[in-house]
Order: structure tokens, then sequence, then C-alpha cells
């Protein structure tokens, strides 16, 4: 992999996927960011405004095996991870795999299954395996799970728990289009899927080797005292009942690694760290006052602009600069 070939795949996968979702760059760089990072996504907003359509479209531009799992409150765990089953004629139980396996998962509406089900994504996401009646089966490489969920006060929905929302690298928000881009999906949409237009533009193993380039781009020592200062900041404020977990700093210094590539750079600078902040800590941290149901909005916010004022007061060494 060279500087000009992970360019051009990086370009090629984002036009891919702005064919369908358009005016949302942020979102779609966010989804590549998580594919690239060995993170995972979750995508949060109100019914309609395309979060599946952003993790369908990410999935049609990889050239990789892609199960849909649509969770609702009857789903049960081995419907995701897989079951064992008597073979009469063999005479022994064979292992039925489950949707979880694919290298690229969407788990759509996955707030509508009870969190006994969304517990069978724990091993899933953290180690990219399953362990089924005390047998554990690898899950394919490169893993990816694009989750969706609907706002807290959505009727039928479950809160993530706190394992769970830790385990997601990101969490984005769709957002409404603007005026343009809604006239513009009217006029596209009227006849045909934009879906179908899209053509792979990467496979699995490019998508590893796309990997391996991210994963080399140098981090100084300044700027990973930096995260961990950041992190460090969010546990002992005294509005955080609950502070970024060290697995939120390691996947901070990750997505700011693949951030960089994207901008052209081999080394992170405090700005990639700055900037990934809020969404990859903003979903695993808890105000004092905790707050659920039609409030969850308002604490949402809450723990952004805590966020946008430890980013402002914690200071960036000198040394992270140059």
């Amino acid at each position: 992999m060279t500087p000009d070939g992970f360019a051009r795949a990086t370009t090629g996968v984002l036009a891919a996927i702005e064919q369908v979702i358009d005016g949302k760059r942020d979102a779609v760089r966010s989804a590549l960011v998580c594919l690239l990072a060995e993170g995972h996504l979750l995508i949060e907003d109100v019914p309609g405004v395309g979060k599946t359509m952003l993790a369908r479209a990410l999935a049609a531009s990889v050239d990789a095996t892609v199960r849909r799992i649509q969770f609702t409150p009857d789903l049960l765990p081995g419907d995701v991870t897989g079951v064992s089953v008597f073979n009469p004629v063999e005479r022994e139980f064979e292992f039925k795999r489950g949707a979880i396996f694919a290298n690229i998962v969407i788990a759509d509406e996955i707030n509508r299954s009870s969190p006994k089900t969304q517990s069978a994504l724990l091993e899933a996401m953290e180690e990219a395996q399953v362990t089924v009646d005390g047998n554990t089966h690898l899950l394919p490489d490169p893993f990816l799970v694009v989750a969706t969920q609907n706002p807290l006060e959505m009727e039928g929905t479950y809160a993530l728990p706190e394992a769970q929302r830790d385990r997601f690298m990101m969490r984005i928000s769709m957002g409404y289009p603007d005026a343009r881009s809604e006239a513009l999906m009217l006029r596209q949409r009227d006849a045909e899927n934009p879906l179908d237009a899209i053509e792979p533009v990467v496979s699995a193993a490019e998508v590893d080797a796309l990997i391996a380039w991210a994963r080399s781009v140098h981090v100084a020592p300044a700027v990973e005292d930096y995260a961990v200062a950041l992190a460090q900041a969010t546990r002992e404020h005294a509005d955080l009942r609950l502070g970024a977990s060290p697995r939120a700093t390691l996947q901070l210094v990750r997505a700011a690694k693949v951030r960089a590539a994207l901008e052209g750079r081999d080394f992170v600078i405090p700005d990639d760290i700055a900037a990934l902040v809020a969404p990859v800590f903003t979903h695993r941290l808890i105000p004092t006052r905790a707050s659920t149901g039609s409030r969850a909005r308002t604490a949402t916010d809450s723990i952004r602009s805590i966020l946008e004022q430890i980013v402002g007061t914690v200071r960036v060494p000198l040394a992270a600069r140059t």
C-alpha cells in the first residue's frame, strides 16, 4: 500500500457512499474511519433520516460478506451468534452459524431488542469471536458492526448497557438533510433505489491493507499524553458520574490515526484527537444527574458541552504542536 493507493481507495469508497448519502460528509467519513480503525459504529437518530441507508451504502461499497440483523423484542441471542443443532445422521451436534458471521454486520434498530439479546454482541465486538456451548468460533476479518438505534424517547426502545456502548468506537447522528439534498432525493429516488447503482470499490483483502496502512501512522508520545489527559479529565469532572474508559482512549488514538491518513499525513496531530473526542467519548459518559426518556437529548447536549470545556482547558503539550 502506498499513500496514493490509500488515497484512491478511500476516495472511491467515500464517493460510492455519497451516491446515496448526499450532504452528510461528516457522517460518511465517520463510517469509513470506524471501518479502517477496526472499530464499530453506532448511528442514533429519529426514524427516516437515512441511518440504515448509510450502513447499507458502506456495506455495498466493500466486496465482502454482509449480513443484516433486524433487532426486535423477540430476537434471541442464538439468532445472532448461532446455535448447536443435533445431526441425527452423524449423531453429534453441529454448530449453525448465526448472522454475526460476516465482515460487515448491520444491526438495525439495535435498541428494540432486550438487553439479553444485545449482550450476545459483547464478545463478538471486543474479541471478534463468539463462544457457544464452550466452543469458540472466530469471526471473519475484517469485522465491523454498524448499528442503528432510535432515541430513547421513541416507543419500544431499551437503553443499551454501558458495557455495550463502550464497545462502539463512535456514535454519530445523521440529522435532517438540507433543503437542496432533500429535493434531490425526491427526484432521484422516485423511480429507482440508488443503492442498486453502488459497485464495490474495495475487497476485504484491500480493506485489510488499508487498515494496516492506517495502523502504521505515527503518534508522538506527547500526542498520546494529550489523549490520556482528555480521558483523565472526564473521569475527574464533577458533572460526570462515569468518565471515558481506557478502551475509549485506545479507540480515540486509533481513530485519530485514520483521520490523519485520510488527510494525507503519516503522523497524528492534536487537532485529530480534539476533532474526534465528541463522537468517541459522548456515548460512554454518564452525567451525575442521570437523564432518561425525554431528557436523554438534554443529557447528550450537556455531555457535549462538558467535552467542549475539557478540550478548551486541557493543555496541548508544546512538543505536540511540532
